[in-house]
């Protein structure tokens, strides 16, 4: 996946003239800091050169994931087409950009961030964004966010992993309040944002929602640790991505968690690939399913099997199966 046209000479515009010696300073920290999920009451993006090293080295793969979760609520809601937007911890514009690329009716975005400097930042990059109205606003994903209303589509990414529980807890239920059709919650593809997301799905089943993916069920997610539910999605590096990461391969593999849940209920796959299919053997396929009677973890196809081979050899990571495709034991 790559940043669309629009975005990506404008991320080209910011980082024109930063010596490359500075940009992997900084990207080189900023990685530490979001490895180590560090929470020491400072931002990660804390100033202007953190800042442009994020859109260096990170928006291109936070684009991806968000977009490909918003893929996914597409699919389940095809006539959800949301006119207004509010991005929580909105870093450079991230999600304000992936939901207007995926919805052309977005008009109206409110985006809320708390460091100056990405803020700063994000304003000038969505000069080149799509929707009539964007209004950018100081605010902490902490705090009580007040003067708000409900807005169509809420989203929040790559947030829960800089605050304590309780905090996570508060955004959740205030976000879900501010929810007038579908809230989307994304966060690394770790154990531990894993572990974030499943408390996210039990609060919103708990209040009501209907969750609308990746989950084929309402139930308690049926994994245990050490397994985790994650999804990957493949990223194309710019020459300046790869110089700043000192990387050598053109792309990197982004893998994410995320919770989409709405106020009406959607059209949810019968079952959904967590894993990446593998090579069972003698020109067979194996598969790792979530459906809604747990995981199964022994569906293979072979050839021998026709149209459902045919059909299983175009499935990936991340998809969803409906009765008629779903592979047999």
């Amino acid at each position: 996946m790559e940043l669309p046209i629009s975005l990506r000479r404008a991320v080209d515009r910011a980082l024109d003239g930063i010596a490359l010696s500075d940009l992997k300073r900084a990207a080189d920290r900023l990685s530490q800091r979001y490895r180590a999920e560090v929470r020491d009451g400072r931002f990660h993006l804390s100033d202007d050169l953190a800042a442009r090293a994020y859109l260096a080295t990170r928006l291109p793969a936070t684009f991806a994931a968000v977009r490909s979760s918003m893929d996914a609520v597409a699919e389940a809601l095809p006539d959800f087409a949301p006119v207004t937007a509010l991005d929580v911890g909105a870093g450079p514009g991230t999600a304000l950009w992936a939901a207007s690329d995926c919805w052309a009716s977005l008009d109206d975005a409110l985006l809320i961030e708390g460091s100056p400097a990405i803020r700063a930042v994000g304003e000038t990059l969505s000069g080149a964004a799509a929707p009539a109205r964007i209004e950018w606003r100081a605010g902490d994903a902490a705090g009580d966010l007040p003067d708000l209303e409900p807005r169509d589509l809420v989203t929040l990414a790559y947030v829960l992993d800089e605050l304590a529980e309780p905090a996570r807890d508060r955004l959740v239920d205030r976000l879900w309040s501010l929810t007038a059709g579908t809230l989307l919650i994304v966060e690394p593809g770790t154990p531990a944002g894993w572990a974030r997301v499943v408390r996210v799905r039990q609060r919103l089943v708990a209040a009501g929602a209907h969750l609308v993916a990746p989950c084929v069920h309402s139930s308690a997610c049926p994994l245990a640790a050490p397994d985790w539910c994650h999804f990957s999605r493949r990223v194309a590096r710019s020459r300046l991505h790869r110089m700043a990461k000192g990387a050598e391969v053109p792309w990197e593999d982004e893998k994410f968690v995320y919770v989409a849940a709405s106020r009406q209920p959607g059209a949810r796959p019968d079952a959904r690939i967590i894993a990446p299919p593998w090579n069972a053997g003698n020109g067979r396929i194996g598969f790792k399913l979530c459906g809604r009677d747990g995981v199964q973890t022994e569906r293979v196809l072979g050839k021998r099997d026709g149209a459902a081979f045919k059909v299983a050899r175009r499935l990936d990571w991340g998809d969803g199966l409906s009765t008629q495709d779903q592979p047999e034991a």
